[in-house]
Parts: C-alpha cells; structure tokens; sequence
C-alpha cells in the first residue's frame, strides 16, 4: 500500500439497550502524507467515529465489527490496548474540539507536553522540558517558559488549543487528526491555528484528517472531501471538483445552506428534515426521506458506490444514467 492510511471496509456498531446499532457502514478511504482530507456532514453522520476508531478511542460499548484500519502497512484494528498506547502521541496523534475536557486540570502544561516526549522520544526529563519550551514558542505561544508552570484553567481558550497542537505534534506523527478543533474559537484565532497546522504539516510531512461541518474551512485546507451521511460515504473527491460539481443531493445541500458573503441576495436553502438515529433501519437510500430528487428505487434499494471519474465516487442512483458498471468499494489515487 503506498498510501499513509487505508481504511477498507470498515464497519462500527455500538451495544445498547436497543440492540447492537450499526454508526458506520462499510467505509473505504485513503490519506496519503502531507495531505489533508476533510470529513464533512452534519452531527451523527459517523465523522467523529470513524476518527476515534482510527485512534483506537471507541466508547467501551463500540467496536469494530468489519474491516481493517492501516497505517503506514500495520493493521491498527487488531491491535490491543497497550500496543495502541505505543502509536497515539508517537505516530498517531489527535486534537480533540474541547482542549478543557482534553487537558488534565490538574496538571501543569509542562507535565503533560514532557510526558509523550519522555515515553515515546526517552528524553530526560531536562531535555523534554527544553523540548516542550520549544513547542509552545512554535505554536505561537508567549513567554513559552513560564507557560510551563501553569494550569489549562490559566490560559485562553486559544492558548489552550495551542498547547493541544503543541501535545499533538510533540513526537511529529505521520498522520494528525483534528476533530473540529476551530469550532469554539472566534474567527481571528481559527484562522492561526488553521494556518500553524498547515504549516507544520508541511515541515514535518504528516497526513491530516480535519473532521468540520464548516464548509469555509474545507475550502481553505482540503486536498479531498469526503462527505458522510447516515454512517455512509456518500460522495469523495478533491476539494475544487466537490465545490464546482457535487453530484450528490446531500453534498448539494450542504454547500447550498453556506452564506455566500459575495452575495448577500442568495437565498439559504437548508435540508430540510434530520439525520436518521442509528436505530432507524430505511429501506435503499438512507438520504432518501430527505431527498427532493428521490426516485422509486432510492426508497427501495441501497446505491452502490459509483466511480464518476477516477477521483470522484457518489453513492447515488442519480449517477446509474452516467455510469453503467457501479464499484461498490471507493478507492483513492
């Protein structure tokens, strides 16, 4: 495999009161180093799942039921608890949305930045201390030594998100994966640390999944898109092809409820209805009921996946007229 990550056929059901459900569905997709794919759709779409199944933090009543999960070679998805503790801060590295809940607050910030550096890189103490205070300054954070001795409680919001990227990147892994990691930050802040990722991205060579349901930020860093919808990828292509030509009705509607600020006139038009719960079984196209172009067999049979050109795939029945052999599984060049 010549790609840094390959996800293939991957399946997720949760254990509840109401059965085992199913939260992803048959999934395949690829990062390759130094590129970014964004993972858009709306909240219980299956994007903060699948990240936290690559990072090996499934809730306990998760598990993967099918598939493989690759990096760089090494199948992650059947690797014990202790063997996945060896790879996350090391190789495989992830920013969570809420540094709050994601910092120890009882911890000094130089304890938990020292700490990946001294099990994974074997420095002394002394020197993850110097290495930390290098960290911070390069993730644009003042008086880098004092910060040390401080509590996440003591800094800004900003700040805080900071020191999460400066923990993430501490051991330069070869794929990040941030989980809306700009949403609770005001627009002046995001743009830096949207701009201190791609920057360190580019000096360390890793692979980035960005996991947003803001469509302007996709815009801004995407190399792809992969759009999710009911546990599903339902379209994937590189970002300036989704933007001019999505072909499916729920990518459509997506870009269609973004303000256009060139354009104050343009009228937003919201999907209208909600995402299916993991317990809601529909027949075909689980988009359908929300669909204004669903057809008979949309309400009766699943799309297959198809192969619109070699870079974009649409899991849609509007795409049969257009394509007259579906592949049921998307790859990635």
């Amino acid at each position: 495999m010549s790609n840094l990550l390959n996800v293939e056929n991957l399946e997720i059901k949760f254990r509840t009161a109401d059965g085992t459900l199913p939260a992803v569905r048959n999934i395949s997709f690829s990062v390759d180093r130094e590129e970014t794919l964004c993972i858009v759709g709306e909240s219980g779409s299956g994007k903060s799942i699948t990240s936290l199944s690559i990072m090996g933090l499934l809730p306990s009543n998760g598990d993967i039921t099918k598939g493989s999960i690759y990096l760089e070679d090494e199948n992650l998805s059947g690797k014990k608890e202790d063997e996945m503790e060896r790879l996350r801060g090391n190789k495989l590295s992830m920013i969570f949305q809420e540094p709050m809940t994601a910092l120890n607050p009882v911890l000094t910030i130089g304890y938990q930045l020292r700490e990946p550096l001294i099990i994974h890189k074997n420095m002394s103490k002394k020197e993850a201390s110097q290495a930390s205070v290098e960290l911070l300054d390069k993730v644009g954070i003042p008086n880098p030594k004092e910060k040390l001795n401080q509590h996440p409680h003591e800094l800004s919001g900003g700040m805080r998100q900071r020191v999460m990227i400066a923990m993430a990147l501490a051991c330069e892994p070869s794929l990040l994966i941030a989980d809306e990691p700009t949403t609770a930050l005001d627009v002046t802040i995001q743009a830096q640390i949207l701009d201190l990722i791609n920057d360190l991205q580019s000096e360390i060579g890793m692979g980035v999944i960005f996991v947003t349901h803001d469509m302007g930020v996709v815009a801004e860093i995407a190399d792809r898109v992969m759009v999710m919808y009911g546990g599903e990828v339902i379209e994937l292509a590189d970002v300036e092809t989704l933007f001019d030509n999505p072909l499916h009705p729920y990518t459509k509607g997506l870009l269609d409820s973004v303000p256009d600020v060139d354009d104050v006139s343009k009228e937003i038009n919201a999907i209208k209805g909600s995402m299916p719960s993991l317990n809601e079984e529909i027949p075909g196209c689980r988009f359908h009921p929300r669909c204004p172009f669903a057809m008979d067999i949309c309400k009766q049979k699943e799309p297959p996946t198809f192969e619109v050109t070699s870079t974009h795939y649409s899991k849609c029945w509007l795409q049969e007229v257009n394509q007259s052999e579906p592949s049921n599984t998307v790859t990635s060049t």
